[in-house]
């Protein structure tokens, strides 16, 4: 039910993004949720702190799926302000609020494994942030739907969406991080393909994200601030089958500060560390500590990294330990 509500409030803001009404086309009271707080009288910079606060929780909660009835509230909100006939600035600043929710919504689909609702979400991120003249936001949108080729293994098909994203943030605001973070996307993505060197290099352009002041990413629909560099190149090691040079970034990644479904990723990927390596006890212990990450938060992006594990570990199903890990992986991936 949340899923169909959702998709019926998007395939209404998507016409009001490109179009404009009159005030009488959409009635407010045809919208419960906007009936108790009045949120459609607050000014546009109340929706902006909104939406900041929306992906703060996003961030912080175990459970994303949580957080999709309160995206679509506010999403609610901004149809009935789009079909007021804004002016053209209002409407811009509208449209940019659009693309930050719609590329939120995006990202709960996608840490579900559903990437056909993620895709069409984040489509329309991207036409909402073109009507706003957002260039870093439809990067930013450009971005994330590239990571859902990528997460199906279609790298061919992600590196070229991935240079339109470059093409994108180098109109954008220098002062943001967009820029680096398409550098850190393209890395995994050229890894993928088995291209060491020119990884490395886009490994090392992102690098340099280190050299802006505060204030270069928002923690909000921009969140890349250099800091999950680590785990990143740790992971296109792990791609490119370097397990010596993985291990290194990997461990360094492995903070105490990391959120759950960072540090499931970081595992797993120390994981198939060990895997590579034959290494059955770096393996099997690495995998069991994501598969209790996985089965406390229910995470469809957690249980897909143990997915991917689980197709390379016919190299030692021999181990009874390996066959148990095995069984544990398949349980997960049917709840």
């Amino acid at each position: 039910m949340r899923r169909r509500e959702l998709l019926r409030v998007l395939s209404m803001i998507g016409v009001l993004i490109v179009t404009s009404f009159d005030d009488e086309q959409l009635n407010p009271s045809d919208h419960p949720s906007l009936s108790a707080g009045r949120l459609d009288d607050l000014s546009i910079d109340d929706y902006a702190a909104l939406n900041d606060h929306l992906w703060r929780v996003f961030v912080l909660s175990q459970s994303k799926k949580a957080v999709l009835p309160l995206v679509r509230d506010q999403l609610d909100v901004l149809i009935i302000r789009l079909s007021r006939s804004p002016g053209t600035s209002e409407h811009r600043r509208l449209c940019a609020l659009a693309s930050e929710l719609l590329q939120l919504a995006g990202e709960i689909f996608f840490d579900a494994n559903m990437y056909s609702d993620a895709s069409y979400c984040y489509n329309l991120a991207a036409t909402s942030s073109k009507e706003a003249d957002a260039f870093d936001l439809w990067a930013c949108a450009m971005t994330r739907h590239a990571f859902i080729e990528m997460y199906e293994h279609r790298f061919d098909k992600a590196a070229p969406m991935l240079e339109l994203a470059a093409r994108l943030a180098r109109r954008g605001d220098g002062a943001l991080s967009t820029r680096y973070w398409v550098f850190s996307v393209q890395a995994q993505a050229l890894a993928g393909l088995g291209r060491l060197a020119a990884c490395q290099r886009a490994l090392d352009a992102a690098e340099q994200v280190h050299e802006l002041s505060d204030g270069s990413s928002n923690g909000g629909w921009l969140r890349f601030d250099g800091s999950r560099l680590a785990e990143e190149r740790g992971g296109c090691y792990v791609a490119l089958r370097r397990p010596d040079l993985a291990e290194i970034a990997l461990s360094d990644a492995l903070r105490p500060d990391l959120s759950v479904r960072r540090r499931a990723s970081v595992l797993t990927d120390l994981a198939m560390v060990g895997l590579q390596r034959g290494d059955v006890d770096q393996l099997t212990s690495h995998a069991q500590a994501a598969l209790d990450i996985a089965a406390r938060t229910g995470s469809g992006f957690v249980g897909h990294k143990l997915q991917e594990l689980q197709v390379h570990l016919t190299s030692l199903i021999g181990n009874s330990r390996v066959r148990e890990l095995d069984q544990q992986i398949m349980a997960i991936s049917r709840n």
